[in-house]
């Protein structure tokens, strides 16, 4: 759950000269995307960030990745596709990341109420590790009425979506392992979620207004809490 794959061939952008190919680069940077595509993406993720997806302009984002904007529509056929590439990346990475996160903490209960507490507090982490990310998703929530729902449908697949997905595979293997009672493994991922994850992220605007580290110990371990009094197993 990394990045997507542009086709191998697109539209030239109202800049690119006839014929070019939108990869068309010998140098390569990370995971073997050409560097111009890499530096282009990068600073595509500052400016969107920054300045929101309506404000922002391909022409900012080229003065930030230090290419023309020929350069840019080489590899994108518009603002609304690179604005597409960058979200899903991140929202993928930040899924897998999470997912790697629940295994490490939940795959080997020791005692369900701290482990819970654990994952919540590294998952809270995530907010300042991919703070470039959690900018994007500020931008989506502000401006979603300017954004295509086939774009945002993409960015809910590759990023919340999955990472419910991976939290209803967990509380269907605790109901299974009699470590909860779980009618709906979706509804209590979905319940675990909202009174950790969210109950810091949302209040914090996804990071940008930190909140002290004790309030985020008190506020997952009252979440975990909770939840454990609607599904925890009877003693």
């Amino acid at each position: 759950m990394t990045e997507q794959t542009a086709p191998a061939a697109r539209p030239a952008g109202p800049d690119a000269t006839p014929g070019t190919a939108p990869d068309a680069a010998p140098a390569t940077g990370r995971r073997g995307m050409p560097e111009k595509r890499v530096a282009i993406a990068r600073a595509a993720r500052t400016v969107f960030g920054r300045e929101g997806f309506t404000r922002t302009s391909v022409d900012a984002i080229a003065a930030e990745a230090g290419v023309s904007k020929r350069t840019i529509y080489n590899h994108f056929a518009d603002k609304e596709q690179l604005f597409r590439s960058v979200i899903l990346e991140g929202a993928s990475t930040v899924a897998a990341t999470q997912a790697k996160i629940a295994d490490r903490h939940l795959r080997k209960i020791v005692d369900l109420r701290t482990d819970l507490v654990d994952f919540g507090l590294e998952r809270v982490d995530s907010l300042t590790t991919f703070a470039e990310h959690w900018a994007l998703v500020r931008t989506i929530e502000a401006e979603a009425l300017h954004i295509r729902p086939a774009v945002l449908e993409a960015w809910q697949e590759a990023g919340p979506r999955e990472t419910h997905r991976v939290l209803t595979h967990w509380m269907a293997e605790f109901a299974e392992r009699g470590l909860l009672v779980v009618p709906d493994p979706a509804e209590a991922a979905r319940m675990l979620n909202l009174l950790t994850f969210l109950a810091v992220a949302q209040p914090t605007f996804y990071g940008a207004l930190p909140m002290p580290a004790e309030r985020i110990a008190e506020v997952v371990e009252h979440g975990v809490a909770a939840f454990l009094a609607v599904y925890g197993a009877p003693a």
